[in-house]
C-alpha cells in the first residue's frame, strides 16, 4: 500500500493504482484498500450515517469479492491523506465551507484520479453546490442519464437512483461533475444512499430498500475503482 501511495503522490492516477481491487476474486486477511469520509468545515455534520461506510464495504466484499477494510478513514479535506483513498464519501445535513486551500486540494485529488461521492442527508444541497463551484468553477452538475455505467454494473437500475428516504417527496436524482471526460464527483439528491447503508435498526427501512441502497453503493464503488 505504501508503494501505491507514493506513486499517487508522485502524480500517477489513483484509478490505475486501485483498478485491481475491483477485479479481485476473494477478500484477503490484509485488506487492500480503505474508503474515506470527508471531514469539512462549516459546522455541518460530516460524521452522520456512522455505520454506512462499514456496511457498504462488507457488502462489496461479500457480493463483489473486493477487499475493502470495513473501518473507514476520516479524511481532512485540506490534508495529504486524501490522496490515499480511491473513493471519498461526503455527507451531512447542514453548512459546508471550503477554504481556497481546501478547494484546491480537493481539485488536485479529483484531477489525479480520485472520486468524490456526495450524499445529501437532507438539507445539504444549498450549501454543497456553491462550495463545489469553488473546486471546479468551470463545471456544472449534470443529471446523469439512466443508461450511464454507474447505474448498469454490476447491478442494473434502469430508472436511475432508487428512492431510499422521502425527504421532500421528490424523485431521486443523480448528478455528476465531469472533468475532461471523466466523472469525478457523483451527487445523490433526494435519495439518501448513506442512510440506506446504515445498520437496519437505525432507520428501520424495509430490507428490500436497504438492499437497493447497498447495491447502488456497490455500483458507485466499482465505478470509482475502475474509471
Amino acid at each position: 500500500m505504501l508503494r501505491s501511495v507514493n506513486r499517487i503522490l508522485l502524480g500517477l492516477s489513483l484509478t490505475a493504482v486501485f483498478f485491481a481491487v475491483g477485479a479481485m476474486k476473494k477478500p484477503t486477511a490484509a485488506y487492500s484498500v480503505k474508503l474515506g469520509r470527508l471531514k469539512y468545515n462549516g459546522g455541518g455534520d460530516w460524521y452522520s450515517s456512522k455505520t454506512a461506510i462499514g456496511n457498504l464495504a462488507r457488502f462489496c466484499n461479500s457480493k463483489l469479492g473486493m477487499s475493502i477494510d470495513p473501518s473507514e478513514s476520516i479524511v481532512d479535506i485540506g490534508g495529504p491523506d486524501l490522496y490515499n483513498h480511491p473513493y471519498i464519501f461526503m455527507t451531512g445535513h447542514g453548512n459546508v465551507v471550503f477554504s481556497d486551500a481546501d478547494a484546491l486540494n480537493l481539485r488536485k485529488y479529483l484531477e489525479s484520479g480520485g472520486f468524490l461521492h456526495i450524499c445529501d442527508n437532507y438539507g445539504m444541497d444549498k450549501f454543497v453546490k456553491p462550495q463545489m463551484k469553488k473546486v471546479f468553477p468551470e463545471l456544472e452538475f449534470k443529471e446523469l442519464p439512466h443508461q450511464h455505467a454507474i447505474y448498469t454494473s454490476p447491478f442494473v437500475f434502469s430508472q436511475g437512483l432508487p428512492k431510499i428516504h422521502q425527504h421532500d417527496g421528490k424523485s431521486p436524482q443523480g448528478f455528476g461533475l465531469i472533468y475532461k471526460g471523466r466523472l469525478v464527483c457523483f451527487y445523490d439528491y433526494e435519495c439518501d444512499l448513506g442512510n440506506g447503508w446504515e445498520d437496519p435498526e437505525v432507520h428501520n427501512d424495509p430490507e428490500t430498500i436497504r438492499q437497493k441502497a447497498l447495491q447502488m453503493g456497490a455500483n458507485i464503488i466499482q465505478y470509482a475503482f475502475k474509471n
